[in-house]
């Protein structure tokens, strides 16, 4: 038993291997460096608690003495180093990049899991019911597209934080920032899966499932859905960029992540207040890993539209 499993995964490993989309990433210098930042990034944001050398949003372990230090100099009071410095708090600024990494990253994921969801669902309804089903889905979508994502989660935000009890603003302000990115971003999704869904659901085997009786969501999960899932995956791939510098937009206004749980959006604008007076670490380090973030994951996002698309091969 143990030798078909080892034999099975050595045959899919063999069959990434020889894929075409294997093949187009190892000639793509781009793509591999995108990939490797972004992994580096991901992985470092996963393992902040080993990599970080104290947890900068603990208050015990927060001196004040140690605020302002710059970069790879020892502090004139305590004689400590830090990499890339400290913050007013006397926060060693490498931790809480770290720290912040993560919840940029879980809000980003989060918030384009929920969209794609949401868009797949309405996607395919509309596209496969069709009727004023899909007029109303999708005049539902060009009326949002009318307005910019930004302000759309701006707007569900505050509509939410409103109606959530101020005692517990700050516990739910993560998932009210997820639930705000994911319902300006589900369009896009929308639109790609009904059009695919429209030109699916013409086929003979969509026709065959009818014919032995199959149920329309069993149609739409089972045999339509697996053939709409190549453009998404691109989708999700960019929107994760676009998702992660909304997260960092909101913040940096004040309406994003809560102060307890800075992401590189408020650890941002938290260095932007300080820039000017010479402080300019603050800023420069956690702003310089989330232009690398987001555009490593763009690039990469780019270069599987372009591996994915028929019409380029």
């Amino acid at each position: 038993m143990t030798d078909l499993t080892e034999s099975h995964t050595k045959t899919r490993l063999r069959r990434i291997l020889d894929s075409d989309l294997y093949y187009a990433f190892r000639r793509s210098p781009v793509a591999m460096i995108s990939a490797a930042v972004a992994l580096l990034l991901i992985l470092s944001a996963v393992f902040a608690p080993i990599l970080a050398t104290t947890n900068p949003f603990n208050p015990a372990n927060l001196n004040l003495m140690n605020g302002f230090t710059p970069p790879m100099a020892p502090n004139a009071f305590t004689s400590e180093t830090f990499i890339m410095g400290t913050d007013d708090q006397g926060r060693d600024v490498f931790s809480t990049i770290l720290y912040g990494m993560r919840i940029s990253l879980f809000v980003g994921f989060a918030a384009v899991l929920f969209a794609m969801v949401l868009g797949i669902a309405l996607g395919l309804i509309a596209g496969y019911a069709g009727g004023w089903t899909d007029t109303i889905i999708m005049r539902a979508a060009d009326v949002q597209l009318t307005f910019p994502s930004i302000l759309v989660a701006m707007l569900v935000f505050g509509i939410a934080k409103g109606i959530t009890p101020v005692e517990y603003r700050d516990q739910m302000a993560i998932w009210v920032l997820i639930l705000a990115i994911g319902l300006s971003d589900w369009v896009q999704f929308a639109r790609v899966v009904r059009g695919a869904t429209m030109v699916e659901k013409g086929k003979d085997y969509v026709a065959a499932a009818r014919l032995i009786g199959r149920p329309s969501i069993a149609i739409m999960l089972r045999h339509i859905l697996p053939n709409v899932l190549s453009p998404v995956l691109v989708i999700a791939t960019i929107s994760l960029a676009l998702a992660i510098i909304a997260e960092a937009t909101l913040s940096f206004l004040g309406v994003g992540a809560p102060p307890t749980q800075p992401s590189l959006g408020t650890l941002i604008r938290i260095g932007q207040q300080f820039l000017f007076s010479g402080e300019w670490w603050i800023l420069f380090f956690p702003a310089c890993t989330l232009l690398a973030l987001a555009l490593s994951v763009n690039l990469l996002g780019d270069w599987l539209r372009d591996a994915l698309n028929p019409r380029l091969k």
